[in-house]
């Protein structure tokens, strides 16, 4: 791969950081690095793959010579910067959720629709955390069997919301545990202990925000504005990995053998579906991996073409910064 100049805007974040590490970690050809804050915090500097960089704030002139900027600073700080970076010739990969549902502008999973960044304008989307890891295992199944419809429930990691959450779990949970309780901050109620069946804001119809993005993301990737997608998102006292509860109705009828064969084989999957042996995906084993997980694969059994399962993935390396770099492997 040809060498690029990267820069990372919000690289203290809990997705930048991170961004950053899976740079190195991949061993992706860097040909310089700059990091950025979003705001107007002072300059300050970060360790990554054992060398110190300095951290300052984002300002346009200072990206210096065009080449791949991640933005992981919000949707605010994108809408306002990501068309005016990629004019400048740079391509942006953008975090939030700002462009992901705008026509011209490719939304993608590599494993899923590589096809979709041929003809990119300078900007790509990076999806949902939530919605990578369901079309992960979705779209080899439907290009198999026809997908019709999705109903899923997600058990979001706090992790989803930021660093101040991560640790507003952790003291809130230390505190319950002493028999005090402390007041929410990062959440409107306390996540210690208790699921909040609330991600993103309500709109007129009673759906959320992360609610809305699965069930228009998903379509939107899979290039079938057909497909039906109900989505119920919940964030649960967990600190870091997505899972959820997968009902999937197809075209045709399905096998239980040649779906495990299918999803085995699938780029990315790992299937641990072992009821037996009482192996199925957790979160907790799998942060810090860069698979997605699925397994209580069950048969509907009033349906031979629907299907159960539980989809696990750790939401800030595929959900976020993994699928990120991976797109930019595919521009290099």
């Amino acid at each position: 791969m040809t060498e690029r100049r990267v820069s990372i805007v919000g690289a203290t974040g809990l997705v930048g950081s991170e961004m950053a590490r899976t740079l190195v970690r991949r061993g992706f050809p860097i040909k310089e690095l700059r990091l950025f804050s979003s705001g107007r915090t002072r300059e300050s500097e970060t360790t990554v793959g054992g060398r110190s960089f300095p951290v300052v704030p984002f300002a346009l002139e200072a990206l210096g010579e065009p080449g791949i900027c991640f933005l992981a600073a919000g949707g605010d700080f994108a809408r306002r910067y990501a068309r005016q970076i990629a004019a400048s010739g740079h391509v942006v990969i953008d975090n939030s959720s700002a462009f992901r549902m705008a026509d011209d502008v490719p939304l993608v999973v590599p494993e899923v629709n590589p096809g979709h960044l041929a003809g990119h304008r300078g900007l790509v989307a990076n999806p949902n955390c939530s919605t990578i890891q369901m079309v992960m295992v979705l779209a080899p199944l439907a290009r198999r069997w026809g997908l019709k419809k999705v109903v899923v429930s997600t058990y979001q990691a706090v992790a989803g919301a930021g660093l101040a959450a991560t640790g507003e779990l952790a003291a809130h949970s230390q505190a319950r545990l002493e028999g005090r309780t402390l007041a929410p901050r990062a959440f409107l109620r306390e996540i210690a202990f208790n699921v909040i069946p609330r991600i993103d804001a309500f709109d007129s119809e009673g759906w959320t925000g992360e609610e809305r993005k699965m069930m228009n993301e998903t379509r939107k990737i899979l290039g079938d504005r057909s497909v039906g997608v109900v989505a119920t998102a919940v964030r649960v006292p967990v600190f870091r990995g997505h899972s959820e509860s997968v009902y999937a109705q197809f075209a045709r009828d399905l096998n239980l053998t040649e779906v495990r064969r299918t999803l085995a084989s699938a780029a990315g999957v790992e299937v641990v579906d072992d009821p037996a042996a009482d192996k199925y995906p957790m979160p907790i084993d799998c942060a810090g991996k860069e698979q997605t997980f699925v397994g209580r694969l069950r048969l509907d059994p009033e349906s031979p073409r629907a299907l159960c399962m539980w989809i696990v993935s750790d939401n800030v390396w595929k959900g976020a910064a993994l699928n990120a770099v991976q797109i930019a492997e595919m521009l290099t």
